[in-house]
């Protein structure tokens, strides 16, 4: 026991095997728990890297289908813009297209009223024509 103290008090210490330390065993064992823990822990810190940069790559790949969904949109929101361009141009050829039809119409109906009136002139003349023959 006086060897021990005296080996304590020089800083060296045995084990439980009788093997000599300079550690004392209690400080040993707390470096031995100490230095698992720091495994563990190695281990906890390289898993939650794993799993970030999972994460990480989902996001991305998200990113990228947000950004084709947004490519897609802004197509199709191009493409109408396009179709109702042409409608609109459709549309005015079409109301040019009635307004000439409405003129020949017009024109149809005035010449119509006109063979019309001429008509009714010739019967006048006509009728005319006979009376002035018969008084005679």
């Amino acid at each position: 026991a006086m060897a021990q103290a005296a080996l304590g008090a020089a800083g060296l210490h045995f084990d439980e095997l009788n093997k000599l330390r300079v550690l004392d065993p209690e400080a040993a064992q707390q470096t031995a728990q100490l230095r698992e823990e720091c495994g563990a822990f190695l281990d906890k810190i390289v898993e939650f890297q794993k799993i970030v940069g999972s994460l990480i790559e989902l996001v991305d790949q998200l990113a990228k289908a947000a950004e084709s969904e947004k490519m897609k949109a802004i197509g199709a929101r191009n493409l109408l813009k396009t179709i109702a361009k042409q409608r609109e141009a459709q549309e005015q050829q079409l109301q040019a297209l009635i307004a000439e039809k409405k003129m020949q119409l017009e024109r149809q109906v005035f010449y119509l009223i006109l063979y019309e009136t001429l008509c009714k002139i010739e019967a006048d003349q006509n009728e005319f024509i006979d009376q002035f023959i018969f008084q005679k």
